[in-house]
């Protein structure tokens, strides 16, 4: 039992640091990093979006504002001039052209608060626009260094797989396979060697015997010739 629980506690930690190398390999973690970087801009241009409007919004109302404002104050000119013309009563066209005037004064504070509220919001969207063009900025240069990281990785490979197999081959081997072939090649060299000179052997004797024949038959036909002319024999 204690030996089953200790396969499995080395299985466990088998996949667990198969996790951590997954996890520490730079370029699946770079391209999770990119990946979680463009979420977040994702996020931050939806963000620039809604203040962006919402500044857009207060600037529109803002100037709807100052221009009631200014309606009004138009109004009240013109209630003022009919009075002036006796068309209106001056009680009626005075009550009347203070309405306006009030209405006027609230436009005018709701356009100098909206304008206040614009300048802050267009501040906060200038800043935030800023952090998303240097996100893409940052996003843009982790693209191009990935690039670089896979080549380097897929050489750094390549390299290790040629020490790999430089550092497995057994040269202490090899060259006892080269010494034991040489000395192959040297006993086969002697011995052909050898058969030449046996072989050489019967054809030096042949010439022996030639050369001696040679000689003795010379001889006796000198001979031969002397006992003729000491004979008187021509």
């Amino acid at each position: 039992m204690a030996g089953v629980f200790s396969r499995l506690f080395k299985v466990g930690q088998s996949e667990a640091h198969a996790i951590v190398d997954k996890l520490e390999d730079p370029i699946k973690m770079t391209e999770q990093g990119i990946r979680d970087l463009k979420k977040d801009l994702s996020a931050a241009m939806r963000s620039l979006a809604e203040v962006k409007a919402l500044a857009i919004r207060m600037k529109r109302d803002a100037d709807d504002n100052k221009a009631r404002a200014k309606d009004y104050e138009r109004k009240a000119m013109l209630l003022l001039q009919k009075m002036e013309s006796g068309d209106l009563k001056p009680a009626e066209a005075e009550r009347l052209a203070t309405e306006a005037l009030a209405k006027k004064e609230e436009a005018a504070r709701r356009a100098a608060s909206l304008a206040a509220d614009y300048q802050a919001q267009q501040k906060m969207a200038d800043s935030l626009q800023a952090k998303v063009e240097k996100l893409k900025t940052t996003i843009t240069r982790y693209e191009n260094e990935l690039v670089t990281l896979r080549a380097r990785a897929k050489t750094a490979s390549s390299m290790k797989k040629i020490n790999q197999q430089l550092a497995n081959v057994d040269s202490s081997s090899t060259l006892a396979m080269l010494e034991k072939m040489k000395a192959k090649v040297d006993e086969e060299e002697s011995l052909a060697e050898a058969y030449g000179e046996v072989g050489a052997i019967g054809d030096v004797d042949d010439e022996i015997s030639r050369a001696l024949s040679s000689g003795e038959t010379s001889s006796a036909s000198d001979s031969l010739a002397a006992l003729k002319a000491k004979m008187g024999i021509s």
